[in-house]
């Protein structure tokens, strides 16, 4: 039996805050990664360096990524709840200037002004807060995201992300790895972009050729890098 719930459920928006984080993390973990043994790889003779330069790229990355979700995720989480404080309070000051407030953003939205006011009241009525953070604040439990959560997530993703480059740097032949890295990383992203626009909801061959753009972007400069100041070693 279809309810309301499962309906909401399947929209692709639900799945918006873990994606998002997911997705960065793994993309950046790719990318990040395969950059930074490239630009190793364009300077060094020996496999070793380039592998001390991943791994020790990776854990840094996996940390960072995961700290900073979980600090900008907090501090959203900190504003909207300073909002909802300030909300509750101007609810108990001046109740009717909040509902005129609630009935004009419904007519805004295309109701008439009394279905509008009528609305509006029912509502308070019902949840005053509620519908006020909901309609007012633009907060709902699809935008909030949960700091940990989020942090698990792109550390995570990072971690997955950048253990595919490390394959290629542990089994693919010093000599022009460069190469192998490129091919292999854009094969990579790829996939990634196709399993996200999927999940997402969106078009897979757009996602496809822009995290394409981007990630030869990112290595290209990083071989630059590495063949224009690097010392071979």
């Amino acid at each position: 039996m279809l309810t309301i719930d499962n309906y909401l459920d399947s929209h692709y928006i639900k799945r918006s805050n873990w994606l998002r984080a997911a997705v960065l993390g793994a993309n950046d973990g790719i990318i990040s990664i395969s950059s930074l043994a490239i630009g190793v790889a364009a300077a060094s003779n020996t496999r070793e360096p380039i592998v001390l330069a991943t791994v020790a790229g990776l854990v840094a990355g996996a940390l960072s990524m995961a700290a900073g979700e979980y600090v900008s995720v907090s501090s959203q989480t900190d504003t909207e709840q300073a909002d909802i404080t300030r909300e509750a309070q101007e609810l108990k000051d001046m109740p009717e200037a909040e509902l005129n407030i609630l009935a004009e953003i419904y007519e805004r939205r295309g109701l008439k002004k009394e279905t509008a006011r009528q609305v509006a009241t029912e509502l308070m009525a019902a949840d005053a807060l509620g519908a006020h953070v909901r309609d007012e604040l633009g907060i709902n439990e699809i935008s909030q995201a949960n700091p940990i959560q989020a942090a698990l997530a792109s550390g995570a993703s990072f971690t997955t992300g950048g253990v595919l480059p490390l394959m290629v740097i542990l089994f693919a032949p010093v000599r022009q790895m460069e190469y192998y890295l490129y091919a292999f990383t854009i094969l990579f992203l790829s996939i990634l972009g196709a399993i996200a626009a999927r999940a997402g909801g969106s078009d897979v061959k757009k996602a496809i050729i822009r995290i394409t753009i981007w990630g030869t972007l990112a290595m290209g400069l990083s071989a630059l890098v590495g063949y224009l100041f690097g010392v071979k070693i």
